[in-house]
Order: structure tokens, then C-alpha cells, then sequence
């Protein structure tokens, strides 16, 4: 359930990209962006879930080694892939969509490996709360996406959290209180106009 957080982000994650002579912006890919988790249903099964509304915007500059990100996860974009569940997931008991509405992420300090990003330390707010968070980076690749011309990163970004460390504290610890995050990141780079 907090997946979000990697949601949240998320986009840092681009970062394969060839050296660029200046810090180039980029904009998350909603259609190609998906921060999924997974967590313990009593320990007898991993419940999986996706948000399936993600913004963002990430700065990249290869030759400085230096980014920033800021991405946003829409709280009731939740899907588990059962409506009652994903119900009462937004219910005050879990992810209060009501008076929380969104998961954030912010950084700007990346660990590079090379001109590739390979973690990325920044801050996830969920709950109202804000505690600092670690993504691991996996680059996928920079280039030209031949279905629009888009000049394109792609990432997998992972990490594991605890929900209860943000307030979210229902039926722990029968339904887990590690949460587990996998974010597919597609960014495209912005043209300028």
C-alpha cells in the first residue's frame, strides 16, 4: 500500500541517457508508468496492486551528474483488481483519499554509476507524512520511441517500505507492514514551445 511512494515515483529513474551538454526536463509518461506493490495477506498469499495515475516531472543532466525528480501518485487510482477491496483501500482505514488525495515523491540527490542512475534518495509523503525513501534504478535505455518520435527513458524502479512508518497501521501485522514497490517508468524529454 505504499507503493506509491515509488510511486511516487518515480521517474528519477531515467537515467541512461547519453551525456547531455545542459540539464534537459522530462515529463513522466502516464500511459507508461506504472508503480505496482505487493504486500503479505496473512501470510498465506501476496496481494498485488497498481496505481494507474502517475505525473511528474524529472531534470536530468548526465555530463554534471545531476537530477531531480518530483512525481505524483493519484491515491484513488488504486486497483487491485477487486472493487470492494480497492474501496476500502481508499477508506480512512488505509489510504484516506478523501483527505489525501495524492502520494508524492521528491529528490534530487542521485547515486550514480557512470552517466547512469543507479539510486535515487529522496522523499515520500503519503498520509500526510513525510519520511525519506531510497529507490533502486535500473535503466532501461534512452533513444527515440518509433511509435512517436518521442525521445524517450525508460527505468525499473524498486523499493520496499514500511506502511506503518507513515501512519498506516490497520491489521498490521496480519496483512504486512512491508510493502514491496516496482515502478515501470517511460519519461519523455520536453520540447521547448
Amino acid at each position: 500500500m505504499k507503493s506509491i511512494s515509488a510511486g511516487f515515483t518515480i521517474a528519477a529513474a531515467l537515467l541512461a541517457a547519453p551525456a547531455f551538454a545542459a540539464p534537459e526536463a522530462f515529463e513522466l509518461d502516464a500511459t507508461h508508468t506504472y508503480p505496482n506493490f505487493e504486500i503479505s495477506h496473512l501470510g498465506f498469499s501476496t496481494m498485488h496492486g497498481q496505481f494507474t495515475a502517475t505525473s511528474g516531472t524529472l531534470t536530468l543532466d548526465t555530463a554534471a551528474k545531476k537530477a531531480s525528480v518530483t512525481a505524483t501518485i493519484d491515491a484513488k487510482s488504486i486497483s487491485t483488481g477487486f472493487g470492494k477491496r480497492d474501496d476500502h483501500l481508499r477508506s480512512k482505514e488505509f489510504f484516506n483519499v478523501e483527505q489525501f488525495p495524492a502520494l508524492t515523491f521528491k529528490a534530487d540527490n542521485f547515486y550514480w554509476d557512470g552517466v547512469k542512475a543507479a539510486q535515487v534518495a529522496g522523499s515520500l509523503t503519503l498520509l500526510g507524512v513525510t519520511k525519506p525513501v531510497t529507490l533502486t534504478v535500473q535503466p532501461t535505455r534512452c533513444d527515440v520511441r518509433a511509435t512517436d518520435k518521442a525521445y524517450t527513458c525508460g527505468a525499473q524502479i524498486s523499493a520496499t517500505v514500511n506502511r506503518s512508518d507513515f501512519g498506516m497501521k490497520a491489521y498490521v501485522p496480519y496483512i504486512g507492514d512491508e510493502v514491496k514497490i516496482q515502478i515501470e517508468v517511460e519519461a519523455t524529454r520536453k520540447t521547448a514551445g
